[in-house]
């Protein structure tokens, strides 16, 4: 593959990925970094199997696109990787290095109920890079005073079901928070969060109160899969007890369930 032609496929790629980030959806680049003429070619695999770009031959192209899928998986964000772990016999004589690079939207978090922990969790969401957006149905808890130094959207609910629905979209790389102030409130929620298929979907309360949420939507029609899904109680077991800890079990959860963390202390290992 000449230059031009690396040149040309790489703005076709530029274009499928302005088009996947618009739709809310993920896939990967892949971009040939070592091993032959065709230094910089490029891939788009798109979570579909759809395929844009070359890296200069088909042959490779057809071994790249199932690796690229598994990469999508691991929800790693970056990866270096030889073609002989893929490809033995393709690349024998010589190495070729690819990069793969995960390419999704900025991840958003939409929190609903902004009481003393959802105010927490939203301003805590913003710190870490989510695009946060929280929503109440009191006007006065959504004002931008409360919230001077972050960049958090404040959204007025005058119906739950609807408001929740607008924000969430098709929930491609959203994580929604149920915090609300009471059972009405947070069915409402979960019953317009279920009409879309947001990335994490976690409800505040003790078992009780979450179990009698999720039966009332499993009487709804929710299949059990669906419910299995759902954090509830939300977060991870940190012994929370301030508002602020509440939040930081919340948004732990979230990064976890995100990077395919599995949230235990890291050095469980020397006390074993």
């Amino acid at each position: 593959m000449d230059q031009a032609s690396v040149k040309s496929s790489s703005q076709e790629i530029t274009k499928a990925i302005t088009r996947l980030l618009d739709a809310g959806s993920i896939a990967a680049v892949v971009t040939l970094i070592a091993g032959n003429e065709s230094v910089g070619a490029k891939l788009l695999i798109e979570e579909s199997g759809s395929v844009s770009g070359s890296s200069g031959d088909s042959q490779l192209d057809e071994l790249i696109k199932p690796r690229a899928l598994q990469f999508l998986r691991t929800r790693e964000d970056t990866r270096m990787i030889s073609a002989r772990e893929f490809a033995p016999d393709f690349s024998r004589d010589t190495e070729i290095l690819l990069l793969f690079e995960r390419i999704h939207p900025l991840p958003r978090l939409v929190v609903c109920g902004a009481g003393h922990v959802g105010a927490a969790l939203a301003k805590l969401g913003d710190f870490v890079g989510y695009h946060t957006t929280l929503i109440d149905d009191r006007i006065e808890f959504v004002k931008p005073e409360r919230f001077p130094e972050s960049h958090v959207e404040l959204v007025f609910a005058d119906d739950w079901r609807q408001t929740v629905r607008e924000v969430i979209g098709n929930g491609k790389g959203v994580c929604v928070a149920v915090v609300t102030r009471g059972h009405n409130q947070d069915e409402e929620c979960m019953d317009a969060i279920m009409a879309s298929s947001p990335d994490y979907i976690g409800l505040i309360g003790s078992k009780r109160r979450t179990n009698i949420v999720l039966e009332n939507l499993r009487r709804h029609g929710v299949s059990d899969e669906r419910l299995k899904s759902i954090r509830a109680p939300i977060g991870l077991d940190l012994g929370a007890v301030s508002p602020e800890e509440v939040a930081l079990a919340i948004i732990a959860e979230i990064v976890a369930e995100r990077r395919g963390g599995k949230g235990g202390s890291l050095s469980s290992w020397r006390r074993r």
